[in-house]
């Protein structure tokens, strides 16, 4: 029987309902079965004697039941008492049945497994699995717990794992893809230490995923993800895209009416995405900046080249307030210039979006910047040929392919350009975007004097607000913002709007305004403007002042329960100062007592400027899975890999994926196949 290929129903007591159940949880074959890997073990090998046993232990007893009576108390159970040489336990069933009550009354003899805790009768174990037919052998592995879905019990499924462990032991065997390549140990004696191992292995290392195996398993799973980019990468460079000329006469104007110089970092990137536009495949270039490293005028930079070529540019932020902000940029730079820029987002409606609309088709507007509403079926290009994606993270996947597609006419795709702000590690740039060319602004315009942190208890509250009143009325600007209180914006926004309350009445001579998440976008715009022009001198805000607001003469940011932010966030909010020529503060307030995740992040906030080092410190506290703060971001959920964890792999997997896409694709595709369910998922393309 071929294990990589043979339904799960080819086994014994998997039927059409039990299967369809396992495909759930992505199991349909023979090697998805060896592929479902176990989450903890359960040491049932051994006896232990009652008189041993503490609260938390997990335990096999052994013993007679010499009572097993019904306890009426505030829920009614089936209580019974376990006896063996050393002592005595109660056995309690919440659920439980007349059947099951006069079974145990009969075979006084019992074996159970389940936690010790503490009840109202002393020490008990809460609905334990039990055997009345005991045979003297124990088992001689540790027992697997596994992933599971409704109707498929734990006993269930170690049965299937079982009977394909049985045929492996007659000989048929996983193939070993990487044998030619990368030699290590055999994956089917990884997988059989996996799924069973032995009482004497090192379960530290195992419930740590550090344990050989497991790596040998990480290593292969790590590789499949970056086989699935690279192939979605090679497909793409198939198809045609427009290919640009050099940057020309527009182009160079653009820079000459600047006003500043563009850094080196800046010149680097810009050319790297010239000569990308140059190619007859499609680009598709991540750029990364810290805040403030000026990722908008290469963005504008790479528009206008588009525009010189007789193409359109589509540039798509993830908030209103941040295409506002591009709008405004690309606006002040290139009308002058005569380029028409578009504006377009869900809240433009009736002849306005009609007339937009109607620029955006017949090629009238070259640079359309808006939010999602750009790729709803209502907008059609005239000639798309490069698309940008800034805060790309917050965008899925097939939000992304929906709109290169708007792109897709005369069989030419258009070119990408994806960019965030929220620097990214580089474990997480070689795995998550391997199919992406990388570029990095490191380097900050001259001038930025670092923003001082300080971390303080809310306690001081008084004192952060006379600081507020120092700085403005020394002619600067402040923010207070707002964080999440509770897991609601509309509290979040109240909280916003009483705060702005109590500051106007301990800062009467203050001009003070307030922006939240609710406000209309008129309303956020107008007050944004005010505060731009100086006429407001504190904004009191939630977290939508995250990305884009770039006001140089505030100085100042109070964070209010900045311990309930991730460092990432928290990153980007105090980015918004520190624009101008003025030393700034950002005051971080939390409320005692701290968590231990918390204490290390503002202190990582309070120490470290470089958003790069802030994301590699983010990786180490939180992990990758929550570093982007949504599934959107495309990625990944490894079976048994892990980023942090498994970094030191990460380059001899990108080496080696390289090598195998180029010289054997089938192995590359084989491997995939073997960990990833929907590769497609994962391409960025």
């Amino acid at each position: 029987m071929d294990l990589d290929h043979s339904p799960v129903d080819s086994l014994k007591g998997v039927g059409p309902a039990l299967a369809e159940k396992l495909s759930k949880i992505g199991v349909t074959s023979l090697q998805d079965v060896l592929f479902h890997l176990p989450f903890r073990y359960e040491d049932r090998t051994r006896i232990t004697e009652i008189a041993a046993v503490k609260p938390g232990d997990v335990v096999v007893l052994e013993g007679d039941i010499i009572s097993a009576d019904v306890a009426f108390g505030r829920r009614r159970s089936l209580l019974a008492t376990l006896e063996d040489r050393t002592g005595r336990i109660s056995l309690r069933f919440f659920h439980f049945t007349r059947a099951q009550q006069n079974s145990l009354s009969q075979h006084p003899r019992v074996r159970c497994f389940g936690q010790i805790r503490r009840g109202s009768a002393g020490l008990e174990i809460y609905h334990p699995e039990y055997n009345t037919a005991i045979s003297s052998d124990l088992p001689d592995r540790l027992t697997p717990v596994y992933p599971a879905t409704e109707g498929i019990s734990q006993l269930r499924y170690r049965k299937i794992v079982a009977q394909v462990f049985a045929l492996m032991n007659k000989g048929e065997l996983l193939a070993d893809l990487l044998k030619s390549v990368h030699p290590q140990g055999s994956i089917n004696d990884a997988l059989e230490l996996v799924h069973q191992p032995p009482p004497n292995v090192n379960l530290e290392a195992l419930l740590s995923g550090t344990h050989p195996a497991q790596q040998e398993l990480a290593f292969e799973e790590l590789l499949a993800h970056q086989n699935s980019l690279r192939l979605a990468r090679a497909e793409a460079n198939l198809l045609s895209a427009p290919q640009f000329t050099p940057p020309g006469k527009q182009y160079d104007r653009l820079l000459t009416s600047l006003g500043f110089t563009l850094t080196g970092a800046q010149v680097r990137v810009a050319r790297e995405i010239a000569e990308d536009l140059g190619n007859s495949s499609p680009s598709l270039r991540l750029i990364q900046g810290d805040v403030g490293s000026g990722k908008t005028i290469i963005a504008t930079l790479s528009a206008v080249q588009a525009q010189e070529n007789g193409y359109q540019c589509a540039l798509m932020a993830p908030t209103e307030i941040l295409a506002e902000q591009h709008f405004i940029n690309l606006t002040n730079w290139l009308e002058p210039l005569g380029i028409s820029i578009a504006w377009l987002t869900g809240k433009i409606k009736g002849k306005k979006r009609i007339e937009v609309l109607a620029n955006i088709s017949n090629g009238d507007a070259s640079i359309i910047v808006g939010t999602h509403a750009l790729f709803q079926e209502d907008v059609k290009f005239n000639k798309l040929g490069l698309v940008i994606i800034d805060e790309q993270h917050r965008f899925g996947v097939h939000q992304r392919l929906a709109l290169r597609e708007k792109g897709n006419t005369d069989m030419l795709v258009p070119h990408q350009l994806v960019m965030t702000a929220t620097p990214i590690p580089r474990t997480l740039t070689m795995s998550m975007y391997a199919d992406m060319d990388c570029s990095t602004i490191d380097e900050l315009p001259p001038g930025r004097i670092p923003v001082t942190t300080v971390v303080l208890p809310d306690t001081r509250r008084e004192e952060v607000i006379l600081r507020v009143k120092a700085a403005c009325a020394t002619g600067t600007q402040a923010y207070w913002v707002c964080t999440l209180i509770e897991e609601s914006d509309v509290i979040e926004c109240q909280a916003a709007e009483v705060t702005a309350a109590e500051l106007a009445d301990q800062l009467t001579e203050l001009r003070i305004g307030l922006i939240h998440g609710r406000m209309s976008s008129n309303e956020k715009a107008a007050t944004m403007k005010l505060f731009k022009e100086n006429k407001l001198d504190l904004l009191v805000a939630t977290t939508v002042i995250e990305v884009g607001v770039d006001v140089p003469n505030a100085s100042l940011m109070v964070i209010e329960n900045s311990e309930r932010l991730g460092l990432a966030q928290l990153h980007q909010l105090r980015g918004r100062i520190g624009r101008g020529s003025t030393k700034s503060h950002c005051l971080l307030m939390y409320k005692a007592p701290l968590g231990e995740t918390s204490r290390q992040r503002l202190n990582v906030m309070r120490e470290i400027s470089d958003g790069f080092q802030i994301a590699e410190e983010d990786l180490k506290i939180r992990g990758p899975g929550e570093l982007f703060g949504t599934k959107q971001s495309g990625s990944v959920d490894f079976r048994i890999a892990d980023l942090v964890r498994d970094h030191h792999m990460i380059a001899e997997v990108a080496k080696l994926s390289r090598q195998l896409v180029m010289n054997e694709p089938a192995t590359a595709r084989a491997i995939i196949k073997r960990w990833i369910r929907s590769p497609e998922t994962y391409s960025q393309a």
